[in-house]
């Protein structure tokens, strides 16, 4: 993996092999960076990565100049990975955290802009993402909930819907806190 923009673009991310991830792969990221890019300011934004793994999405809105990127993860590993590959890239935007994704989100108090969650594709209970991250208000209005996924899953029912954009197996559902 790679860091495509920002103040390490070009960068070679290599994660171990041990680590229980699917990478979101170059292209996708590629692709959805080149969306937001057309939302966002980079540098005025809050970002939360749910389900991190690597941090590959982490380490490209850290790199872009994020205000503050939280990385969450369940696993040791990549937890550890992500804090030690953001102090080599001296990222002191970048928080990574040990946390079931599901109990962090329902503490979350503080609304950010931008909830990336790139879950296992086959996880139970992803469904109610959305769900909790609406009711709890924890995006920032014109915030987005951007949820990867395989073709087996689909979002577009819920009331805050906006697109899915697909590259292959890959399935980026893009849900917005709308204001009037």
């Amino acid at each position: 993996m790679r860091i495509i923009a920002g103040k390490n673009k070009g960068r070679k991310i290599v994660a171990p092999t041990t680590l229980p991830v699917r990478p979101t792969t170059d292209l996708g990221k590629e692709s959805l960076f080149n969306i937001l890019n057309n939302y966002f300011f980079f540098d005025a934004i809050t970002v939360i990565d749910l389900f991190a793994g690597t941090g590959n999405v982490s380490l490209e809105f850290a790199s872009r100049g994020a205000i503050s990127v939280t990385s969450v993860d369940s696993y040791a590993g990549c937890v550890d990975f992500i804090k030690k590959t953001a102090a080599q890239l001296q990222y002191l935007n970048v928080t990574a955290i040990k946390a079931d994704a599901f109990q962090y989100v329902e503490r979350l108090r503080q609304p950010v802009d931008i909830i990336f969650a790139d879950p296992p594709y086959d996880l139970e209970g992803v469904e109610r993402l959305p769900q909790i991250v609406f009711e709890r208000n924890l995006l920032k209005p014109d915030g987005w909930l951007i949820i990867e996924h395989g073709k087996d899953r689909d979002f577009s029912q819920h009331p805050n819907f906006y697109q899915l954009r697909k590259y292959g197996k890959l399935h980026f559902s893009f849900l917005v806190n709308m204001t009037e």
